[in-house]
């Protein structure tokens, strides 16, 4: 009789060898450049894993962005906030159901897509901060802002067709090229710390939290404990149960499993925690016996349940004048956050699964990666949205051994699936999944030893990166002041080289990393053809699957360029990138 291990092993290398395989370069498929270490039930797997680690995305986001009020009207004069309006907190209650939708489904079609046409193990959702930038700056608390819900859409959506556009011209995949190596490396460990610090904060476990008189503060102690208004513990720290339940459960444990390289240690730790959350008559319960407790364990004890989505969402107004230079404000805003948010982190997610080319310093199919990213925002603004970005969750699945598109086509699939039970995955407590997100910015720290730490001028603004992500809480302010660093420092040093005549240099300046404002790699593949470049001096330059030139070899035939070109098109997978 065959063991378990052995059906799975049989299954892995049947699959493998097949025709699915190939196209998604599972290791033992032949294909040139598969992905070693790569099997299909692993990949299941680590889509399974990152599906836990973000799903609480479905009822934090749908949370979050009705705070806007949504298209719900307030119509009372006395109160602008229409905070105990009977019929539009009513209203309000449909809308978070029907955002509860949107959310799945465009975070089910997003990740699939980009699975699909990437084959990068990358997950997409609608982001966390920028939906926060959405409700709260932009629209305001029930529509008390400057721009209102409508617009703000259209700011969305706009600013999708905007990315799809500096993706094509090869803008996104040149910011990636152009970071230095030191800095693109501590943006990985810094996403790490950044996400660190979410699993320790309320969002995850509850360890820490701010404070009155410091930056942040030790936490852990009962809501009821909690000051409103700095949001630290006036007393009671430690005494939480939640974050005990999550700390030895949801750390210890999962820490103790994969130990044993247990492949399911993520989930395991995941599904321990909230089955022994969901039970009201607990200390650790996340149904506590109060209004929102009662509203929440109504909605789980469906189980299986499929709302529509009643009131329309897709509201775009186009009459951006009403906002005047608001509209402008949020459109940049939404813009400069996201493109360098969005291509810092699937920079740093494809770097971390270990398919960036070291020489070139661009990861697989980039271009196709930043378009699907960014046709998946303006699709997400239809539903209702904030923007859609990539997930550094992902870094759960790809620690679990996902290494393909798989992946994310997995996590894909589990969104659509959880539209019809979204009681069950709206109710995974944030301690449940905080130490995982612990556990994945220690594998993420690996990269640290990748700076180089012999030349200053590396050194502190990876460091400076490093720190700042998590600390602002944000990954692009932590990546703007790792350039800022790097910039202002190094162009002092080469300043002072220059006028001394080359005599005053760092003693160890030829420790430091080589940069340049032009990166190799040639200009996008659609640019070369309309400069005539596919053909040069009687030559052609070979055409890989995202449309960089590889190789020039000899004078190739009509039926080559053809070919080429749609292959880059079409992206058909075959031996070429």
């Amino acid at each position: 009789m065959f063991s378990i291990k052995e059906h799975v092993k049989t299954i892995d290398y049947r699959i493998s060898k097949s025709t699915f395989g190939r196209v998604f370069r599972l290791d033992g498929s032949g294909h040139p450049k598969e992905r070693r270490g790569s099997k299909f039930l692993t990949e299941i797997r680590a889509g399974l894993t990152t599906f836990f680690t973000m799903a609480y995305i479905i009822a934090v986001n749908a949370s979050i962005l009705t705070q806007s009020g949504g298209t719900c009207v307030c119509t009372d004069t006395a109160d602008p906030t229409c905070a105990t309006d009977v019929a539009y907190n009513d209203c309000l209650i449909g809308i978070n159901r029907d955002i509860i939708t949107a959310t799945a489904v465009i975070a089910g079609i997003g990740s699939f897509a980009f699975g699909f046409f990437t084959n990068l193990p990358v997950a997409l959702a609608p982001g966390m901060g920028l939906n926060a930038y959405f409700a709260y700056q932009v629209v305001g608390y029930h529509g008390t802002g400057n721009v209102s819900y409508q617009l703000a859409l259209t700011a969305v959506f706009v600013e999708g067709f905007v990315f799809v556009f500096l993706s094509l011209i090869g803008m996104r995949q040149w910011l990636v090229k152009v970071i230095p190596a030191s800095v693109k490396v501590a943006s990985g460990v810094g996403i790490g710390q950044f996400l660190t610090m979410i699993g320790m904060s309320y969002s995850g476990i509850g360890l820490i939290s701010g404070s009155s008189d410091t930056p942040t503060d030790i936490a852990g102690c009962p809501p009821q404990y909690l000051d409103p208004v700095a949001g630290d513990c006036t007393s009671h720290k430690m005494t939480n149960p939640t974050m005990w339940i999550g700390i030895l459960c949801g750390g210890i444990l999962t820490a103790y499993l994969m130990s044993y390289r247990m492949k399911a240690a993520i989930i395991i730790g995941i599904l321990v925690v909230s089955i022994l959350s969901w039970p009201r008559d607990t200390s650790f319960t996340y149904f506590p016996h109060n209004a929102s407790g009662d509203s929440m364990f109504e909605f789980f004890k469906q189980v299986i349940a499929f709302h529509p989505i009643k009131h329309t969402l897709a509201v775009q107004d186009w009459d951006v004048n009403k906002a005047g230079g608001h509209f402008a404000l949020a459109l940049f805003t939404f813009l400069y956050v996201d493109i360098v948010d969005a291509t810092a982190t699937l920079y740093s997610m494809a770097r971390f699964s270990g398919v960036v080319d070291p020489e070139t310093g661009d990861f697989p199919r980039s271009t196709i990666a930043y378009c699907c990213d960014a046709i998946a925002i303006s699709i997400g603004s239809l539903f209702g949205c904030s923007p859609v970005t990539a997930f550094i969750e992902s870094g759960a699945g790809i620690t679990e051994g996902g290494l393909t598109g798989l992946t994310a086509m997995t996590t894909g699939i589990c969104f659509l699936i959880s539209i019809f039970f979204a009681p069950i995955f709206a109710s995974i407590p944030p301690w449940a999944t905080g130490c995982t997100l612990i556990l994945v910015g220690c594998m993420m720290m690996r990269q640290v030893t990748a700076v180089n730490w012999s030349f200053i001028g590396d050194a502190v603004p990876a460091f400076v990166t490093i720190v700042t992500m998590p600390f602002s809480y944000s990954v692009a302010y932590g990546l703007i002041a790792g350039l800022f660093t790097y910039t202002v420092l190094n162009s002092m040093i080469r300043i002072t080289k220059l006028i001394s005549g080359g005599r005053i240099e760092p003693p160890d300046a030829d420790m430091a990393e080589y940069w340049t404002y032009k990166p190799g790699g040639s200009p996008p593949w659609f640019l070369r053809a309309a400069q005539g470049k596919l053909w040069t001096q009687g030559r052609f330059a070979s055409v890989d699957g995202d449309g960089q030139s590889v190789a020039a070899g000899t004078e190739a035939s009509e039926k080559e360029l053809v070919e080429g070109v749609a292959m880059r098109v079409t992206n058909i997978d075959t031996t070429e990138d």
